[in-house]
């Protein structure tokens, strides 16, 4: 009886003590993964962090300016448009009438020096001209034919005979219109224009630079913010002159081509 009790003692013993093996070993791994966490999470912040600096460290300092820069042109050149407008009774003539008057024109505008690829045809129309009337049908009257050209003289102090030229070469026939005054070479204006720019925007770079204690590094972009597009300065032509055109003053005056530019600079 004694020896029966002291053995199922023994078995509890064991199992108590198996129990207690299994709950330390469970403890134990469940440590070890938070720990294994705890070590990888604080890896991958560390590992972040360090990216991050790296980054803001090769990543440069800018500064951005802008400047402007402007040149003054004297235009040197005239442009201006002649149409010659005609009604006659058929299409035909009309056409032939219309192609007449200005072929007239154009040999007049050669016989002055105007070159033959400086004038050029921009329109033709053709339009039945009716009568209407209180009472009845419309009755058809002609046709009426026009024809555009664009001109441009080289010389502006020849400009006034042109014209004249074409009105009494035309007639009643003829108008001018859309003139304008042009410069030969703007590119060149403009480059100087780019060249001001650039270096305005560097003057405004260097004094920031300097007031900030700072060492003024390399231009990392430009971009052509603004440049001004030439255009022919328009002229107001009075019927007073259609006669004398070749006295007609002109005055040129100045064109203005502006250019504006936006500079990112490094510091070093």
């Amino acid at each position: 009886m004694n020896r029966t009790v002291s053995i199922s003692a023994r078995g509890a013993l064991v199992a108590v003590v198996a129990a207690l093996a299994l709950l330390v070993a469970y403890l134990l791994g469940t440590t070890g993964s938070s720990a294994r966490a705890a070590d990888t999470t604080t890896t991958q912040a560390t590992t972040q962090a360090t990216t991050q600096a790296t980054t803001q460290a090769a990543k440069p300092r800018t500064m951005v300016t802008s400047g402007t820069g402007s040149s003054l042109g004297v235009p040197d050149e005239l442009s201006f448009t002649v149409s010659v407008g005609l009604l006659r009774p058929t299409l035909t003539e009309a056409m032939a009438a219309a192609d007449a008057r200005m072929h007239g024109v154009l040999a007049r505008l050669d016989g002055l020096g105007v070159r033959r690829s400086d004038v050029q045809t921009t329109g033709l129309s053709m339009n039945a001209v009716y009568d209407y009337h209180s009472s009845g049908p419309p009755t058809l009257r002609g046709y009426h034919v026009s024809q555009r050209a664009q001109v441009l003289v080289h010389q502006l102090a020849a400009g006034g005979r042109a014209v004249s030229a074409v009105i009494r070469a035309g007639g009643d026939d003829v108008r001018v219109s859309g003139l304008g005054l042009r410069i030969s070479d703007p590119d060149s204006l403009l480059a100087r224009s780019r060249a001001a720019a650039v270096a305005q925007a560097t003057v405004k770079a260097k004094q920031y630079a300097a007031d900030t204690g700072q060492t003024l590094g390399s231009v990392l972009s430009l971009r052509e913010v603004h440049a001004s597009a030439p255009a022919p300065t328009p002229l107001a032509l009075h019927q007073a002159y259609a006669d004398d055109l070749a006295t007609l003053p002109i005055r040129a005056g100045r064109d203005k081509l502006a250019v504006t530019v936006r500079i990112v600079w490094s510091f070093q």
